[in-house]
């Protein structure tokens, strides 16, 4: 049993690490010598647990997908209004990025591994595209934009988010930046007020 339970933290302080490693340089970048070096594991213990690194960054990208579908579990249950919900999801999805080194890994490893199953995207888009769909059809609020491109705005969002939280976007001169799940919070606002302008 001890065994068992030293197995099970040494591999997740591996997945920890590999996530730390790859959120900074990629999936390419990433060295499994550092990776090792930061969790404090011997190369032995690495490969016993994964045997590559594509194994490596499928167990970040699978974790990475249970963290997400916690949450659209949890925006689903909540009993939102539709278009409310894919804001709500968006955020959330946002603050999930800018919290957890393993979302923001399983993010960046779909695109840099598209011959690999995308398995952060695919935990949520569908749900956004159902919720949309759901709202053109119900009317509550009228939608009054192509669910495609509401859609198409959530990747967007979350595309920006990811890029800010890396420290890569410029924020504009002398403004109160904040989290970036506040500012995407914000963008919904003004988009959910824009919308029932246009449709009332």
């Amino acid at each position: 049993m001890v065994v068992q339970e030293r197995a099970v933290r040494t591999r997740r302080r591996l997945v920890r690490a590999a996530a730390l490693e790859i959120d900074r340089v990629g999936y390419e970048g990433a060295r499994l010598s550092r990776i090792c070096a930061s969790a404090s594991v011997s190369m032995g213990a690495l490969t016993f647990h994964f045997p590559s690194k594509a194994a490596l960054a499928d167990a970040i990208q699978e974790e990475g997908r249970v963290i997400a579908h916690t949450l659209v579990d949890r925006v689903l249950e909540s009993r939102e209004p539709t278009l409310r919900a894919v804001a709500e999801l968006t955020v959330g999805l946002a603050g999930l990025l800018e919290e957890s080194v393993v979302a923001r890994s399983a993010a960046r490893l779909a695109r840099e591994r598209p011959q690999e199953p995308d398995r952060w995207t695919q935990v949520w888009l569908p749900t956004v595209q159902d919720l949309l769909e759901r709202a053109r059809e119900d009317g509550r609020p009228r939608l009054a934009v192509r669910p495609e491109a509401v859609t198409t705005l959530v990747r967007y969002l979350l595309t920006g988010a990811e890029v800010q939280i890396r420290g890569a976007g410029a924020p504009v001169a002398g403004a109160d930046v904040g989290r970036v799940a506040d500012q995407v919070e914000g963008i919904w606002r003004l988009v959910l007020d824009g919308m029932a302008a246009q449709g009332g």
